[in-house]
């Protein structure tokens, strides 16, 4: 089973290598919402899962559905977006 500090460690790693790609990375996602929400519809695990593949597994999943709202380049609504000192905060308080 996935340590804490490792799996924390690999969810800052994905989340970072997201944050770093926002400027390349098309606004648009890759998929639409209906294809998004297939990719979820998959039956639970009868038992536990380890931690770091619950992660990899919703950041595989979800990557080609995101919409790049924390890029300079995306102009829709105003809907969010964040800089690092505010995500880094909100992670702070989500441990």
């Amino acid at each position: 089973m996935t340590g804490e500090r490792e799996l924390l460690a690999r969810t800052a790693e994905i989340a970072t290598a997201y944050v770093e790609s926002l400027d390349t990375r098309p606004v648009r996602p890759n998929q639409d919402y209906s294809q998004a929400l297939e990719a979820f519809d998959s039956p639970l695990p009868e038992g536990p899962t380890d931690p770091g593949e619950v992660i990899e597994g919703l950041a595989r999943l979800a990557d080609p559905g995101l919409t790049a709202m924390g890029s300079g380049r995306y102009f829709g609504f105003v809907i969010g977006g964040s800089v690092p000192a505010s995500l880094a905060a909100d992670w702070l308080v989500s441990a």
